[in-house]
């Protein structure tokens, strides 16, 4: 079974999740494609915030509603890709380059679900771990992050600049705090436990569940 054909098995099972009247956070990447498609074939009536550009246009461009994410900011659902995935449901997200939008719908919604090809599953995490910096004071905030590379990459959705750290990841927690307290840093790519409901990934020709935080139907 092809990588494509888990990220779509994964995607249309995770499809199910949605209910009418729902409000659903879209990720963004090449999985969440698939979940649109898959959510489109559902015709049932929802109101989606994206992440990216990206993914909104496709939405639309499939008839799906699609609103800003107002002041309210509470979502049912959220659905989303990722980089890696350990068992414990640590993630690295954010190659497409939307981490820091995606983090804030992950975080607002009641039930953040992941969905993934079975190459994504890892024993450990490891780099590279995207970030989104300011571009004010980049070279010094870069020195401080260390071993750390700019992508070459178009801005983030709101004019960040992508970079990537490239150091060892061996506690991902005690990182993700070093990252986040770093002037300088927007946003970074390691998403905890905390933030993630359970995970869907494609593995031959079945869907893996694995329950990272409560449980659910």
């Amino acid at each position: 079974m092809s990588r494509e054909s888990e990220k779509q098995l994964a995607a249309t099972k995770a499809a199910i999740l949605v209910h009418e009247g729902m409000r659903v956070g879209l990720g963004t990447g090449s999985t969440v494609a698939y979940f649109i498609g898959a959510l489109a074939q559902r015709r049932v009536k929802v109101v989606l915030v994206a992440t990216s550009p990206a993914s909104e246009q496709a939405a639309k461009a499939l008839g799906l509603e699609v609103e800003p994410f107002d002041e309210s900011g509470r979502l049912d659902l959220a659905i989303d890709g990722a980089d890696q995935i350990t068992s414990d449901g640590w993630l690295v997200k954010g190659a497409g380059g939307a981490l820091t939008r995606e983090k804030i719908v992950a975080a607002s919604a009641d039930r953040f679900v992941v969905i993934a090809d079975s190459t994504k599953l890892v024993e450990s995490l490891h780099a590279p771990v995207p970030l989104e910096l300011l571009a004010f004071g980049l070279s010094s905030t870069l020195v401080r992050l260390a071993p750390c590379a700019l992508r070459g990459v178009p801005a983030s959705p709101d004019a960040g600049v992508i970079a990537d750290y490239l150091g060892e990841v061996h506690d991902p927690s005690a990182l993700a705090s070093r990252l986040a307290s770093t002037p300088g840093v927007v946003e970074h790519g390691l998403f905890g436990p905390d933030l993630v409901s359970e995970v869907y990934v494609g593995v031959g020709e079945s869907v893996r569940r694995i329950v990272v935080r409560g449980e659910h139907e």
